[in-house]
């Protein structure tokens, strides 16, 4: 069965994200989504209190951008929260947006190695490995967590490039894909990944999480509209679904069909009831993605 998702929006103000937690837990939302977007919110913080607040909502957050932190850190905080809530958390990290990097003073000569380094030095750490290792950005010197989650959890790694992709098949547990990818691009992605999986000799699940610019109600089709000016993904076919439940539900199915394993509805940042658009997800939505994805 497919999972399926909604985004809490960083533009929100974080005294927000208390009530759209408990509307999402109360109507059976499987997983809600956070992002660490300079210079919003935190994602640890965020999904911290998202976990406290909620009975038994997935918690995502994809993603955290690795040139802000070290390593040892994010690997820290990481197994505090499988251990908290086992089995309730998703964490993905990745390059960050380059220019907000660079104002911060973070932005590395190699965004690819170190995404690379970061997540073979993070899942060693989870593993409960002690670590020593010297590269170009990652160095610890006989590391080691001393609560390790009870069970490796998996680390999923945002992409977008051909090389990031095939990086998080050989590297990452998954791959999160943001709002601006299609179904064919979903389907190009499922393919690198696979390469990168084969040359790093990985078997086992790698879970695709994608994102869907989603919008609903009243002004739909303007809102989502105007949300793909703003991201620049206006003149891409295939982008987004202004609608209801059943409009939602096939464009849901289309990026399932080309490889999707978790699809996680994106409110526009205008979206003007967040409590209602995961409630929408939860209650309108999901009925209608297991009949599709079930086949006659």
């Amino acid at each position: 069965m497919t999972s399926l998702g909604a985004v809490f929006r960083p533009q929100l103000p974080p005294e927000r994200l208390r009530e759209v937690v408990r509307a999402a837990d109360a109507a059976g939302l499987e997983e809600l989504w956070l992002w660490e977007d300079c210079f919003l919110e935190s994602g640890i913080a965020t999904a911290a209190a998202a976990l406290a607040w909620s009975e038994r909502l997935r918690v995502g957050v994809g993603l955290l951008p690795v040139p802000l932190r070290n390593v040892a850190l994010t690997s820290m905080e990481a197994a505090t929260l499988h251990r908290l809530f086992p089995g309730r958390v998703a964490l993905g990290v990745g390059h960050g947006v380059q220019a907000w990097m660079g104002q911060v003073g973070a932005r590395v000569e190699s965004p690819l190695t170190l995404l690379r380094e970061h997540l073979t030095a993070m899942r060693a750490l989870l593993r409960g490995e002690r670590v020593t290792v010297d590269g170009r950005y990652v160095k610890l010197d006989g590391v080691a967590l001393d609560w390790p989650p009870a069970t490796a959890p998996s680390v999923l790694a945002g992409a977008t490039g051909p090389r990031s992709l095939r990086l998080t098949g050989e590297a990452a547990d998954g791959t999160i894909l943001d709002a601006a990818v299609p179904p064919d691009g979903v389907r190009n992605a499922r393919r690198l990944i696979d390469e990168g999986r084969t040359a790093g000799g990985r078997t086992g699940r790698h879970e695709i999480v994608v994102y869907l610019h989603t919008a609903t109600g009243p002004g739909a089709e303007g809102r989502l509209a105007a949300e793909l000016e703003r991201s620049g993904g206006a003149s891409a076919p295939g982008l987004g679904v202004a609608g209801d439940a059943g409009a939602a539900a096939k464009a849901v199915q289309r990026l399932v069909d080309a490889g999707a394993d978790t699809v996680v509805l994106q409110p526009t940042a205008d979206e003007p009831d967040p409590e209602g658009f995961v409630r929408f997800v939860a209650e309108e939505v999901r009925p209608l993605v297991p009949r599709m994805s079930d086949g006659p």
